[in-house]
This record gives C-alpha cells, sequence and structure tokens, in this order.
C-alpha cells in the first residue's frame, strides 16, 4: 500500500478530515477534532502512527516488528506502524478501524450523531 491509497482509505472514514498542522509532514487525519492517524509522507516506506488500545498495543508490538510503540506519542496508547507489508492488508485496515472508532467514540453524542 502506498500513501495514496492509505489516504483514500483514511478519508472514506465518515467526518474524516486531512490536516497539516506540524507543516508539509505528516499528514493528520482527524475525526470531528481528534487525531486518530499521523502519516509520515517523507519516510520510506511510509509510516503511519495510531490509536490504539493499551492492552491491544502491547500485544500487537510482541506480534510483529514493524509495529513499534508511537513515535513522539503517548507509548502507552499509539502504535507506530511501518508499513513495509509485513502486516496482512487485512489486519493493517483493522488497526486503522480500530483507532478511528476508538476516537469516534470518545467524541460527544452530538458530534458523533453530526458524523
Amino acid at each position: 500500500m502506498d500513501f495514496q491509497q492509505l489516504k483514500s482509505y483514511l478519508l472514506s472514514k465518515p467526518g474524516c478530515t486531512e490536516t497539516y498542522p506540524f507543516g508539509p509532514d505528516p499528514m493528520v487525519a482527524k475525526v470531528g477534532d481528534k487525531i486518530f492517524a499521523l502519516v509520515s509522507i517523507d519516510s520510506d516506506p511510509c509510516c503511519i502512527t495510531i490509536k490504539c488500545d493499551p492492552a491491544d498495543a502491547q500485544i500487537q508490538r510482541s506480534m510483529y516488528d514493524s509495529i513499534q510503540p508511537g513515535y513522539h506519542m503517548n507509548k502507552e496508547h499509539w502504535n507506530t506502524i511501518t508499513m513495509d507489508q509485513t502486516i496482512p492488508n487485512n489486519l493493517f485496515y483493522q488497526l486503522v478501524d480500530d483507532s478511528y472508532h476508538l476516537v469516534l467514540s470518545k467524541l460527544s453524542k452530538k458530534m458523533r450523531n453530526l458524523l
């Protein structure tokens, strides 16, 4: 998966917006006003940092070398995934979806209803 495919997948999520609050890199994907993914555009291979359940984060890191504690983020709640094709696509999509739903669940009821 390349950056454009990843970007399209992220932006297909209801209410997702693309921002660049830190400059041209990373791309930040938000739902409502909350970040659920940061994509490092300049790295090769591409890296994505996503929100995760703390217990799941530890398991994921132990299973795959390409999943590490979140770069410049709270290491308990964020994982950084190097997109080097070592993680099956269906698992990768599930991890992104989980991040989106974790953040979505923390939005106000009013905001969730708008989305």
